[in-house]
C-alpha cells in the first residue's frame, strides 16, 4: 500500500536511525503550525473506500475514520469513531458499537449510526470486483439503535471481525456525498478523520490540512501534509537528498536503503527508521492459462526459483526468503514450500515436467507493475526470468504496466502469471489466507478450496485467542503448497527515510503498516 504485522518497540526502532539529530523537540503549539512533505511512488488507485482493497488505504487512514483502529503500539483494535465496541454474545456473531457523541464530517454533516450503516451497505451493494466487499463475507446485516448504536449481525462466528472493522476499507462516509449504488467520481473526499483533502492531482500530489471537526485518537503533530507522487525511486530519493521533500514511505530501493545504512558520512543529514514488517511478495498463476493452468508447470517453477539468490542480488538484506503465505512474526507461520521442494533443483523440476509429458521449454509471460512497489520490482522479475530460463525448462517473457492498468488487466484475467505484494489488512494469519481463496477474492482470480473456506477458516474464527489457531493455518498452507496457485517469494522490511530534522518516523506506521501522517513533525533547531 502509499498500498500494511509484527513490529518492534518504538525504542528499538529509534535505535536504528542513522542519525538521531541534534535538535530539540518543539512545543505543541509550534508543531501544530508545521507543514510536512512526504514522497511516495504509490498513489491511490481510487478515492472511494468502497472500491479499494489496496494502497489507497494510506490516504483513507488519514482522511476518514473507522469505528475502531490500530493506534501505534496496539495489538487489538481500539475505539476511533466509536467510544466502545464489543461482541454482545458468546458465539462471536453479534458485534455492537456505540459512537462518540457529536461526531460530524468535515463538511459539518452529522456522523451517526445511519451514516455507518450506509457506509457498510454501499460496499456490499456496489460490490466492486477485487474490492473490500470480500472482507465482509461473514456479515449478514447492519442494524441501528437510535443515533449512536450500530449492530453487526454475522452469518457465522468471526473473531476477526473487529480487525476487519479497523481496516481503512471500512471508512465511514457521508451519505449525502457518497451514493448507495455507485462510486463517487468527482475527485474529492469527505471524511471525519484527522485531515481534510484540500486538493488532489492524480500522479502528482495531494494536499491535506487539519480537520477542525475531528474527534478521535490521533494526536496531530503537524498542521498539514503534502504527499508528492513520483514515477520512479531514483527521482524520489533525489528529492529527499535535495530537501525537496521531508520523508519517504514506500518506494525506496534496496540500493538506496543500503546507501543510507553504509554511507553515513555522505548522508549525514538523512536518517532511516526500519520496521520488521509483514509485507510479502508472491506470484499468482492463472488456472485458465494453457501453460500456467497445468499443475506440473507450477510445481516446476516452484522447484526452480531460488529465493536466496533473489533476495541477495536484488534486495541486499532488506528482505528475506519466504516459504509460506503467512510470514514470520504472525501466528501460524510455516516453511511449507521449503519442506516440500527443498533447495532449488533443476533435475527435479525436469522430472516433474517429463512425468506430465512436457518435454519442450514452457513459454510463460510474467507481468508486474512498474510504479507501486518501487523500482526494484523490475530487477526482481529480471532475476526470476534469469533463473527460470537458466534451467533450460522455461522461456519467459516479461511485461509490465503502471498500477492502474496492471490492476485492470489481472482483474480481467488477462495475465498468465503476475506478481503481487500483500500489505496485511490486520496482523492475523487469517488475513494471509482468506483474501486469496474463494470466488470473490482480492486477486480477482477465483481459487476454490472447500476445505479452507468451509472448514478451516470457520473453525479458526470461532476462537478468540488468535494464538491458538496455528493448526488450521498450517493445514491451509499445506493446501497452498499442493496447488501452487500462489508462490511466496520474500518477506520485506519497511523503512521510513527522512531528513534529520523530522521526528516521529518510529511511530508513523501503525500495526497494519499504514502511514499515520499525523505522527511526523519537525524538530526545532538549537
Amino acid at each position: 500500500m502509499f498500498n500494511r504485522t509484527s513490529r518492534q518497540t518504538a525504542a528499538a526502532l529509534a535505535s536504528i536511525s542513522l542519525l538521531a539529530g541534534c535538535g530539540l523537540f518543539s512545543d505543541e503549539d509550534a508543531e501544530a503550525e508545521q507543514k510536512i512533505v512526504v514522497g511516495s511512488t504509490s498513489e491511490p488507485s481510487t478515492l472511494d473506500p468502497a472500491a479499494s482493497w489496496d494502497n489507497s488505504w494510506e490516504m483513507f487512514r488519514n482522511v476518514f475514520q473507522t469505528l475502531v483502529s490500530f493506534p501505534t503500539g496496539s495489538t487489538y483494535p481500539q475505539p476511533d469513531a466509536a467510544r466502545s465496541c464489543k461482541f454482545a454474545d458468546k458465539s462471536n456473531q453479534v458485534f455492537e458499537c456505540v459512537l462518540r457523541e457529536g461526531l460530524t464530517f468535515s463538511n459539518g454533516d452529522k456522523l451517526d449510526a445511519a451514516a455507518v450503516k450506509h457506509s457498510f451497505d454501499r460496499i456490499r451493494k456496489i460490490d466492486v470486483q477485487g474490492g473490500p466487499a470480500g472482507l465482509l463475507e461473514s456479515l449478514q446485516e447492519v442494524e441501528t439503535s437510535g443515533d449512536d448504536t450500530v449492530i453487526f449481525r454475522l452469518k457465522k462466528p468471526d473473531a476477526t471481525f473487529p480487525f476487519i472493522l479497523a481496516t481503512p476499507a471500512m471508512s465511514i462516509v457521508d451519505p449525502a456525498e457518497y451514493p448507495m449504488d455507485k462510486l463517487r467520481e468527482d475527485g474529492k473526499l469527505t471524511g471525519s478523520g484527522p485531515y481534510v483533502l484540500d486538493s488532489y492531482a492524480g500522479g502528482e500530489k495531494a494536499e491535506l490540512t487539519r480537520n477542525e471537526h475531528y474527534d478521535g485518537f490521533a494526536n496531530r503533530r503537524n498542521k498539514s501534509v503534502t504527499i508528492e507522487y513520483f514515477k520512479d525511486s531514483d527521482t524520489l530519493f533525489g528529492a529527499l537528498k535535495n530537501k525537496e521533500i521531508d520523508a519517504i514511505y514506500r518506494g525506496l530501493t534496496s540500493e538506496q536503503v543500503v546507501e543510507l545504512e553504509e554511507k553515513k558520512a555522505e548522508n549525514e543529514d538523512l536518517q532511516l527508521v526500519e520496521t520488521v514488517g509483514a509485507d510479502i511478495r508472491y506470484l499468482v498463476f492463472n488456472p485458465k492459462d494453457p501453460a500456467a493452468g497445468k499443475l506440473a508447470v507450477r510445481q516446476a517453477v516452484a522447484q526452480v526459483v531460488d529465493r536466496d539468490a533473489l533476495v541477495a542480488k536484488v534486495y541486499q538484506g532488506t528482505a528475506e526468503p519466504l516459504y509460506s503465505m503467512v510470514p514470520k512474526g504472525i501466528a501460524g507461520h510455516a516453511t511449507s514450500f521449503f519442506d516440500l521442494y527443498g533447495d532449488p533443483d533443476v533435475d527435479k523440476a525436469r522430472a516433474i515436467l517429463e512425468e506430465a509429458g512436457i518435454t519442450e521449454p514452457v513459454a510463460l509471460t510474467f507481468w508486474y507493475t512498474t510504479d507501486r512497489y518501487g523500482s526494484g520490482t523490475a530487477a526482481e522479475f529480471a532475476e526470476l526470468k534469469r533463473q527460470l530460463e537458466g534451467s533450460g525448462l522455461f522461456d519467459v517473457t516479461l511485461r509490465s504496466k503502471p498500477w492502474k492498468e496492471f490492476q485492470a488487466g489481472y482483474q480481467k484475467g488477462e495475465y498468465p502469471v503476475f506478481g503481487r505484494g500483500w500489505f496485511p489488512d490486520f496482523p492475523d494469519p487469517d488475513n494471509f489466507i482468506a483474501p486469496f481463496v474463494g470466488k470473490n477474492n482480492a486477486l480477482s482470480t477465483p481459487y476454490e478450496s472447500n476445505e479452507i473456506t468451509q472448514q478451516l477458516l470457520p473453525e479458526s474464527r470461532k476462537v478468540s485467542d488468535r494464538a491458538a489457531v496455528a493448526r488450521q493455518f498450517e493445514r491451509a498452507q499445506e493446501i497452498f503448497v499442493g496447488d501452487v496457485r500462489l508462490l511466496p517469494l520474500w518477506q520485506g522490511k519497511l523503512y521510513v527515510a527522512s531528513t534529520e530534522d523530522i521526528a516521529g518516523g518510529e511511530r508513523a506506521l501503525d500495526p497494519q503498516t499504514v502511514m499515520q501522517l499525523w505522527e511526523l513533525y519537525r524538530k526545532a533547531s538549537w
